[in-house]
Parts: structure tokens; C-alpha cells; sequence
């Protein structure tokens, strides 16, 4: 699945409290399912369904009562037939609705055996986007209309049937929908009979072929009006991607990317992929990017579809990502399943580390792996930093826990972990212990304590791993001091501490520790030895991959009171002469971040004068426009590049995007897509009224998904106080898909001092909407951290953590720590370096003597 921010302060906050932990049992094991014969029948007017199961079960000893999961779902009777048997009814039905769970009562007791429970049922097509959910598009003739869709991850298959909804809990799958004549119908399997309904010559029963034994989180079907694209992969697996009517030319290149994956996938695991076929579908409201239940992998439209003219770079690069990672997970998490939410890193952690092997395979000149540490290791190591994170394996009991460890920690801490020890073994070794792994588990489960895979990838006494935490509140981290000799050594720190010594290194040599940045760790350097690396930042010496991680480190150690910000900038004014996208994206970032917090000084001008002087070189280099030549990368670069100038106020980008702006709405000159969110960022950031209402203008009349998130996006940068009230408004209304509001509203936050504090306000005034709309997803907590982790004031850490107390949110309890958490360690460091960070932005300017 996915793929997710006067010192009055209670003691608590420095110290390492953990969420509360809810009381939570597993269902029974004396009654488990072997199949479930489910047919539904969705009403897509008025957003229900009718629901039959006949369930083959097994009872293992006697009992007169089944406890199963079941939310949002009224039983209209219940039976068990045991083999050779009479029928006996249920006698009550006991709903114990916060446990979501049900107790199915019967007039005396099951006897050991096997026997069929039938259930007939209803429930409702709900707004929440979990669970057997509706979805609403427009149709090509501009009708409004619905999907009827499922997202089951984590724990609400419960709210589509009646069901043993754990992943330890496999079972098969024989799935019949009763659906509008007109309607395509698609499940995990391929449709094997297709006929009229006896009762209503407008419907068609729809029946699939039995699933392989598998999880109930993966089971899908999917009820609406879709074009597809088709091609069979070089292993023979029919491969289809699913795109709004009208649109199939826009699931080619997903179509391209998924029929080069499975075979790559095959290949790596030496395991076949083991369904006859694949379907990719994109979903207008949909929360997550994607889901990966087995056969049907549902995406949001943006994660999914491709238009030649109108798709940037960095959505194709997107694309083919999240194309790799659900395909990745129908071998590592769907053939292979975790035992528990426990083990949840194992499925995210590996696909979110094989996603890049993947498309580096596809796409080469993506040099995705140098992009792999700027978008997951350094965030990990950010989150892992704070006295609120938790370790990569988390224990999991009520269902409202689980949502929360979807976070940096589980993927990217985890695809960390595995890129390290992936590096250290060598690929070769890696992937005998992959395959071991799958044809021992095969339709099993596996968790993490009795993994084969690390037996599997690890068979050397020797390798012990050892992690000393990093607390940005106060930590210890690597500090060698070395006497320098040898050109590459490799030591495994199997203890606390130790001491290398290097002989005969010469003067103007350099030594780089953790060389292609692999290890999960962050690293001090002494001033001498930092200085002797600076030429080889100048000169590009060291590679891109190391260059940019010497500089997060340096950046993540200022944060934390260990080095002054000074020694960042300083750092950060050797990169003139740096050409590679993913250094400046890293530097990009963090400068956002030191920006930022800035933004709460009266020198706000000055770093954004800082950042001006150090991307215009680059910038002009770069210039406006595509060169022969250029690839991929060139095009991201650029696009970064100029947003960056624009929104500092480079006074000659900000020209040229408005002039750019202009051609482009009169219709003389179509802006392409790499520039459009640059120019767009550019002209909010210093426009006025006109600019926003011709931008909603934009978005109102955008076709593709991908533009109007492009607009919304930005829509934040806008400075005046009635018009950041008036996007902020926008971001509720009937324009914006529920699941983007939350980066309307955190586009905002993040723009400017004044918009943080309109988005924490108007998130506190429409919170029962919000928490409505998001509950118990992550969402949540995604729309937390963008609205208030960028506050550097003490008592904005109080005054959220009291918002919180007095308006729950259990999905997000982690996140409202580690907000706090930021906010405390933003105010810290502003007192700390902000008179000396103001002190060398004046000086770098100040003519010499």
C-alpha cells in the first residue's frame, strides 16, 4: 500500500511516551474459514448492498457461539449446516461495535467438524473510502456518477462481509457480483460465467474463479464504467489496466511499465507470478497512492495514468514506482503474508526497497537509487531521530493502531534496512534467500521473530548489527577520529565503539565514512576532516550519492545542537558547480526547512536572498527551455530549479513565469508540462486576486487528475490573509476530491508564517468534517503533521497537544507526539542559532575591508 510532518512545557514531552495502547483480543480459533462463497449485489442509487455468504468452516472443537468481524453491517440471519446435518439458525445476533466483531449465538453447540455458515446481510456504500466504498466521477457527457470500489488494508473487509478479518486468517475465495448490465465488474480472479439475472433483466450476475488461499485485506471488486488497455507479459500473464471512459491512451505507459515488471519479478524471485491475470484500475476517490490486492490493484488516478503531452516527469517517475511496488507485494505480502500488523515493515519495507531495483531495471537513466536516499533514507533517519519514534517492528492490537504505523519508519526505515543488508551480502546471496523464503512461506504467513528471510539472507556468524540511536533532542551519533590510510575498508561495528587507524593518507587526500551512503546511520565528522572534503564537493570527486549525504547529516546534526546552522551554509555554498538533481532536491528540501523556520525572525528576506544567490548559477545554466539531449532527470532539475528562484523572488524568473503564465491561459503558448508547476508556484507566490481566480479557472477546467493536484498543490502560495481564507475554503468544497484536501490545506501551512496559522485555525474550526471525513485513516495524521509541524513557538506545542486531548484522534496519536515534538526542537534551535545564522547572512554580503 502505500506510500506515508516562557517555557511552560509539560516534562512529558521529553520524555519517550508511547501512544496508549487500547485492550484488544484475537478472534478464536475454534471456528476458522477454509472457503468463502460471498455474492454481493451493490445498489449504486442508493449507496447500499444486499450481501449472501456460505462460508465452508471448520470447527475445531465444540462451541455454541462463532465470533467473527463485522462493522457497518446489519445481519438478517444466520445458520450453520454441519456436514450431513440439519440446518441450525442462529438464535442471536451480539454486536460488539468498538471491537468491530460480532457473536453469532446458536440453540447448542457445533460439533467438531467442517460445515457451511450462512449469513445474508446488508450494508452501505460509504463516503469514507474504506471498506466496500462509493467513488464518484463525472462521466464524458459531464453526468455525475459512482463506482462502487473496496479498500480493505487494514481491517475493513469486515465492512463489505461478515469475515475472520486477520491475516493470519487464510482462506479461498468463489466471489459473485450482481451488478447493472452496463457496468464492467472486476474481482482478484478472471470472470468465468456471465448471465442474466433471473430477476431483473438490468443486472447480470458476474462469477469468478476461486481464488488461491489468501488474506482477507487482499480480496477487491470493483463495480463502474471503465476503458481498458491490454498485453500479455513475455511469461504469459494477461495484463490490464483500467482507465475512466475515454481515457485508455493514459494506461499505456503503466501498461509498459507492469508488463516489464512481472517478468523482472519472476525472474528475481524465481517464483511465478500465480494468478492467470492482472488488473491495474484507477479510482477517483481513493486514499492511499494504491493497494495491492492479489489480481486487482486499485490506484489513485495520479499513481496511475500517463498523458504524453500533459504528464511531467516526475508523475511518469511516480508511476513507475508505485506500478513496482504493488507489483512486488504479489509476491511479498499476498503469496507471503505477515502474520500480523506487527510485521507490517516486512511487506512495506521490502517492496518500498524493491519498487527502485525495479525501475532502475526499466529505467536506468532515472539513477533512481541516488533518489532512494534523498526520499526514504534521510526521511527515515529524520523521524527515526525524534524521541517519538518507534522501533521498525511495532506490536499491533486494536484495529485503530494500525493505521499509524504506516509511516516513514515501516517503509522507508525499512527499505533502509533491507538496501544495507541487501549491500552487505550481495545481490546474488540476497536473492537465493529471497527464494528460499517465498517457496517456504508460499501461502503462509511469516512475521518477523521466526523470519526465514533473515536465515535465508544471513548464514555468516559474524554479522551483528548494532544500532546507537540518534535523538535530535540530544545525540549520540558516530564520531571517528581517524588517521587516515586506506582507499576503501569495509569494519562491521559489532560493538558500542572502536577505533580504526589509517596510516599514510596525505594531505590533500580525503576520508569519506559510509561511502555510497548504505549504512543506516548518521555520521560527525571533526572540522579538519569535513574541511578536507569541501574540494571534493567542489570538484565532484565524491560521488552524488555522498555528496549529498554529508551535507543531510551536517544539516540533521545543526537541527540538533550539535554543529551551528553556520557550518551548514557554509557547506551549502560549495555545491555551486553541482549538476545532479537529486544533491539540489535534498538541498532544496532542507533549505525549505531552514526557510521555514526562519520565516518566524525578522530576517526572512535574507536566506531567501541566500537561496536566490546559490541555485541562480544553476538556474542560468539551465536556462528556460528543453535542450537536445536532455533526459529525465534534466527535466526535473529544471522544474526544480525554477520554483525554486520563483518563489525567492529572483526577479528575473518571476518575469519570465508571468510572461510564460500569460501565453499560456490567453492560448498562445501551452506551457509544458515540466514547467507548469514552477510557473504556477511562481505567479501564487507574488500574485494578487486575479491570479487566484484564474487559476481556480485552471483547475475548474482541468480534465486530468494530475493538473488539478498540480494546481492544488500550490494553490498555498498565495500571501494575502482573505485570499489564503479563500483556498483554505476551496480546500472543503465540492471542487476538491476528499482524499486531496488534505494538501490543499497543507500547501498552505507550508507557504508562509501567516498561512500555518489560518491552516492550524481553520483545521481546528471544521476538525468534526475533517475527522469525519478522515477517520481512522491515515489521512489523519498526514493533515496533522503538514498543518502544524513547521510551528517554532513553545506554547504552539501545548496548545496542540491540549487540542488533541479534548478531540481524539487514536489513528494519529503518534504523529500529534511527534508534531509536538518538532515544534519543541523548531523553537530550540531557532534561540540557539538564529542571532549567529542572521549574523552571516549579513556578513556574506558586507563588502570586504
Amino acid at each position: 500500500m502505500l506510500l506515508l510532518l516562557g517555557r511552560t512545557i509539560p516534562l512529558s514531552f521529553a520524555q519517550r511516551t508511547m501512544p496508549e495502547r487500547r485492550p484488544f483480543v484475537r478472534l478464536p480459533t475454534d471456528v476458522y474459514p477454509v472457503n468463502y462463497g460471498l455474492s454481493l449485489k451493490p445498489d449504486l442509487i442508493d449507496f447500499t448492498f444486499e450481501g449472501k455468504l456460505e462460508a465452508l468452516v471448520e470447527v475445531t472443537q465444540a462451541t455454541n457461539q462463532i465470533v467473527m468481524n463485522c462493522a457497518d453491517i446489519d445481519i438478517i440471519t444466520a445458520s450453520f449446516v454441519p456436514q450431513g446435518g440439519e440446518e441450525i439458525n442462529a438464535t442471536g445476533f451480539n454486536y460488539q461495535n468498538e471491537d468491530e466483531k460480532v457473536t453469532l449465538s446458536f440453540p447448542s453447540a457445533l460439533q467438531k467438524g467442517f460445515g457451511t455458515l450462512k449469513i445474508d446481510f446488508v450494508g452501505e456504500l460509504n463516503d469514507k473510502m474504506k471498506g466496500f466504498y462509493r467513488s464518484k466521477y463525472t462521466s464524458p457527457t459531464g453526468e455525475i456518477r459512482y463506482a462502487a470500489v473496496t479498500q480493505f488494508e487494514a481491517t475493513d473487509a469486515r465492512r463489505a462481509f461478515p469475515c475472520w478479518d486477520e491475516p493470519a486468517i487464510k482462506a479461498t475465495f468463489d466471489i459473485t457480483l450482481i451488478v447493472p448490465k452496463d457496468r464492467v465488474a472486476l474481482s482478484n480472479m478472471n470472470v468465468i460465467d456471465r448471465k442474466p439475472h433471473p430477476d431483473d433483466e438490468n443486472l447480470v450476475e458476474v462469477k469468478f474463479a476461486t481464488t488461491p488461499i489468501m488474506s482477507t485485506y487482499l480480496v477487491a471488486f470493483v463495480i463502474g464504467e471503465y476503458d481498458y488497455v491490454e498485453s500479455q507479459s513475455s511469461d504469459g500473464v494477461m495484463v490490464r489496466v483500467y482507465t475512466p471512459v475515454g481515457k485508455a491512451e493514459q494506461g499505456k505507459f503503466a501498461l509498459e511499465v507492469a508488463t516489464k515488471t512481472l517478468p523482472f519479478y519472476n525472474d528475481y524471485f524465481s517464483v511465478p507470478y500465480p494468478l492467470p491475470k492482472i488488473d491495474l484500475i484507477a479510482i477517483a476517490d481513493f486514499a492511499a497512492g494504491a493497494m495491492e490486492n492479489w489480481g486487482l490493484v486499485t490506484y489513485r488516478e495520479t499513481a496511475l495514468l500517463i498523458d504524453p503531452k500533459n504528464s511531467c516527469s516526475s508523475s511518469r517517475q511516480w508511476v513507475a514506482l508505485v506500478v513496482g511496488h504493488e507489483l512486488a507485494h504479489q509476491w511479498f505480502g499476498n503469496l507471503v503474508t505477515m502474520e500480523w500488523w506487527t510485521h507490517l515493515w516486512l511487506n512495506e519495507g521490502f517492496a518500498s526497497w524493491i519498487e527502485y531495483l525495479c525501475v532502475d531495471h526499466c529505467f536506468p537513466e532515472y539513477d533512481i537509487w541516488t533518489q532512494f536516499v534523498s526520499a526514504d533514507y534521510t526521511r527515515a533517519l529524520d523521524l527515526d531521530a525524534l524521541d517519538s519514534s518507534h522501533p521498525i517492528e511495532v506490536n499491533v492490537g486494536h484495529p485503530s493502531e494500525v493505521d499509524e504505523i504506516f509511516d516513514a519508519i515501516s517503509y522507508s526505515k525499512g527499505a533502509s534496512v533491507i538496501r544495507m543488508l541487501h549491500n552487505y551480502i550481495g545481490d546474488e546471496d540476497f536473492r537465493k534467500g529471497m527464494n528460499a523464503y517465498l517457496l517456504k512461506f508460499q501461502h503462509k504467513n511469516a512475521s518477523t521473530g521466526d523470519c526465514l528471510l533473515w536465515e535465508s539472507l544471513v548464514t555468516r556468524e559474524q554479522l551483528k548489527l548494532k544500532k546507537e540511536k540518534h535523538f535530535e533532542s540530544n545525540p549520540p551519533v558516530v564520531t571517528p577520529s581517524f588517521d587516515p590510510k586506506c582507499t576503501k575498508l569495509k569494519v562491521l561495528l559489532d560493538r558500542q565503539e572502536t577505533t580504526i587507524t589509517l596510516n599514510s593518507v596525505g594531505p590533500d587526500q580525503w576520508i569519506k565514512i559510509n561511502p555510497g551512503t548504505v549504512g543506516f546511520y548518521r555520521i560527525q565528522y571533526s572540522s579538519s576532516m569535513l574541511e578536507s572534503l569541501l574540494p571534493g564537493i567542489r570538484d565532484l570527486s565524491l560521488q552524488p550519492v555522498d555528496r549529498l549525504g554529508l551535507q543531510n547529516d551536517l544539516f540533521s546534526l545543526s537541527r540538533a545542537g550539535m554543529i551551528s546552522t553556520v557550518e551548514v551554509l557554509k557547506l551549502m555554498e560549495a555545491f555551486v558547480n553541482e549538476p545532479n538533481y537529486t544533491v539540489w532536491s535534498d538541498l532544496s528540501c532542507n533549505l525549505g526547512v531552514l526557510s521555514s523556520l526562519l520565516s518566524h525572525t525578522d530576517f526572512h528576506e535574507e536566506i531567501q536572498e541566500f537561496i536566490r544567490d546559490l541555485f541562480t548559477p544553476i538556474g542560468l545554466k539551465l536556462g528556460w527551455d528543453s535542450k537536445p539531449g536532455e533526459g529525465h532527470l534534466d527535466a526535473l532539475l529544471r522544474s526544480l530549479v525554477l520554483g525554486k528562484l520563483g518563489k525567492a523572488g529572483h526577479k528575473p524568473t518571476l518575469e519570465e513565469a508571468r510572461r510564460r503564465f500569460k501565453d499560456h491561459v490567453d492560448g498562445k503558448q501551452v506551457l509544458p508540462a515540466d514547467l507548469r508547476s514552477p510557473v504556477y508556484l511562481t505567479v501564487l507566490k507574488h500574485g494578487d486576486s486575479a491570479t487566484l481566480d484564474t487559476m481556480l479557472k485552471l483547475h475548474k477546467q482541468a480534465d486530468m487528475q494530475e493538473e488539478k493536484n498540480r494546481i492544488e498543490r500550490v494553490l498555498g502560495a498565495i500571501s494575502a490573509p482573505d485570499l489564503i481564507q479563500k483556498v483554505l475554503n476551496f480546500a472543503l468544497s465540492e471542487d476538491v476530491r476528499p482524499q486531496d484536501t488534505v494538501s490543499v490545506i497543507g500547501g498552505v501551512a507550508g507557504s508562509s508564517k501567516q498561512g500555518r496559522k489560518a491552516a492550524w485555525k481553520f483545521v481546528k474550526d471544521n476538525w468534526e468534517e475533517l475527522y469525519n471525513r478522515y477517520q481512522g485513516g491515515f489521512l489523519i495524521s498526514r493533515l496533522i503533521k503538514l498543518t502544524v509541524d513547521g510551528f517554532a513557538i513553545d506554547k504552539m506545542a501545548v496548545e496542540v497537544k491540549s487540542f488533541f486531548e479534548s478531540h481524539p484522534a487514536p489513528a494519529a496519536e503518534r504523529t500529534v507526539q511527534q508534531c509536538c515534538e518538532n515544534i519543541l526542537l523548531n523553537a530550540a534551535w531557532l534561540k540557539r542559532d538564529a542571532e549567529d545564522i542572521h549574523q552571516y547572512l549579513l556578513q556574506r554580503k558586507a563588502p570586504p575591508v
